[in-house]
């Protein structure tokens, strides 16, 4: 869990040159299981009894002792290239992907961003859940830099209101949130709130930004503290950054994610050989991870190799992002793939599908991202029952994937349908899937509103 014991532990770890892998104790006990298993660690940190089978060491970080004298707190001379960490993110197969990134990685992140901050020893929040990529930029990017790190109580990443009280107490000066959180908390915000803040620098990455009313409304208050896009995968980190402007009400609805950071290069593939400002970006350089953790055939499909010369080549991975390239950098457009990102979290859509078919009553499964009538990106889920059943009750199904997936993976509602449109290659059309499912909830809505 969050904590002070979380944080030496991750520092303890680095700084021998091991590697880091972070498990969300809140994971149902089948998803910890199979990361464990999964990545084999030598030994499992934590503060109370585990939950999972483990034949290793079990180190209570609450009551371990401690070692005598001064503690050796020099960095070992490792491998750049070896893993600092390893984050778990969703796999279309049901089941999470590792994903391992080198310690180059970490420093090139720790080095841009002591310098290009308004200060390096910024006090600094510490949101990010520790299974979230973020929480290495506030982890390490502050105390590498000689900054404060307030860890933030795990309750208030949902309560804005507690949560601005909280920032203006601690005197946090630099932030680092999703989008969606930085929403609720500019909705949340009153302008006797936002005069107690320190703010100096706001962070926002994880999925598209977009400047609301509520949001300049919070910033032309702040006239202090800037707004900073960044743009990353878990397969390459931080590779591109946009600073707003100073006037809030300049900005752009939908800003870019900007130019990418030293040691970093992006490619475009172009979708039409016209256009090669418009395509799926590929990203080259020191962010880049080492790939996924016992998947070479995976690896091999989104880590590719590109000719750079008539004698050179390089190494890219493929983001799966629809991007334009612009004056201002990189602007993103939309996935390629399956994949889309919940309250800043990335979900598989195919993962969803995978688990939904594990009941061997359901048939076909797909899973959708739709916006709310108040701007809020969530999941909707649609499956064919198997030929004689009436299929899953939507509230059996919703239980079931609370046993397997994070929450950020789990439908707002199931649907079930006859059967699932499809395109003319034969592919599940999404599209029309959430247009179906829209309908299914417009019609129960209008059927309760005549019996009612």
């Amino acid at each position: 869990p969050r904590g002070a014991g979380a944080v030496a532990a991750l520092f303890g770890v680095v700084l021998r040159g091991a590697t880091y892998v972070p498990l969300d104790p809140e994971y149902p006990v089948e998803r910890l299981q199979f990361m464990i298993d999964d990545c084999a660690p030598r030994a499992v940190i934590t503060t109370d009894d585990t939950r999972v089978r483990y034949d290793g060491p079990l180190v209570d970080i609450g009551r371990a002792p401690a070692a005598p004298g001064t503690p050796d707190l020099r960095p070992v001379d490792c491998d750049p290239t070896l893993p600092v960490y390893i984050i778990y993110t969703s796999g279309s197969t049901g089941w999470p992907k590792g994903v391992a990134l080198g310690h180059r990685c970490i420093d090139t992140m720790a080095e841009w961003q002591a310098s290009h901050s308004p200060r390096p020893d910024l006090r600094t929040a510490q949101f990010a859940p520790l299974n979230f990529d973020v929480s290495f930029q506030e982890i390490l990017g502050t105390l590498c830099g000689g900054g404060t790190l307030a860890v933030m109580p795990e309750e208030l990443r949902r309560e804005p209101a507690r949560l601005l009280r909280w920032l203006a107490e601690h005197r946090v000066e630099r932030l680092f949130l999703p989008f969606v959180a930085l929403q609720m908390l500019a909705v949340t915000a009153r302008p006797e709130t936002l005069a107690e803040l320190s703010l100096v620098e706001v962070n926002t990455a994880g999925e598209q930004v977009v400047c609301s009313e509520d949001i300049r409304a919070m910033f032309a208050r702040l006239p202090g503290c800037r707004l900073v896009n960044h743009y990353g995968q878990s397969e390459s980190a931080m590779v591109t950054s946009h600073i707003l402007g100073p006037d809030p009400y300049a900005w752009p609805h939908l800003p870019p994610v900007g130019v990418p950071l030293p040691g970093c290069e992006l490619l475009i593939d172009p979708e039409n050989p016209e256009d090669p400002h418009i395509g799926e970006l590929l990203v080259t350089g020191h962010p880049l991870s080492e790939g996924y953790l016992g998947r070479p055939e995976l690896t091999a499909e989104r880590y590719v190799t590109i000719p750079t010369s008539p004698a050179g080549h390089t190494r890219a991975f493929r983001t799966g992002d629809l991007v334009e390239l612009t004056d201002d950098g990189v602007r993103f457009l939309s996935r390629v793939d399956s994949q889309t990102k919940i309250r800043g979290i990335r979900v598989d859509l195919l993962e969803v599908d995978a688990q939904l078919l594990a009941d061997p009553d359901i048939a076909a499964a797909a899973t959708v991202m739709v916006t709310t009538g108040a701007g809020h990106a969530v999941l909707r889920a649609a499956v064919v029952p198997r030929e004689g059943c009436a299929g899953p009750a939507e509230a059996d199904a919703l239980e079931r994937l609370r046993k397997v997936l994070p929450d950020a993976s789990i439908p707002a509602s199931v649907t079930v349908l006859p059967e699932l449109p499809r395109t003319p290659s034969g592919k599940i059309d999404r599209d029309a899937v959430a247009t179906l499912i829209s309908e299914d909830r417009s019609r129960r809505r209008r059927e309760r509103g005549r019996r009612a």
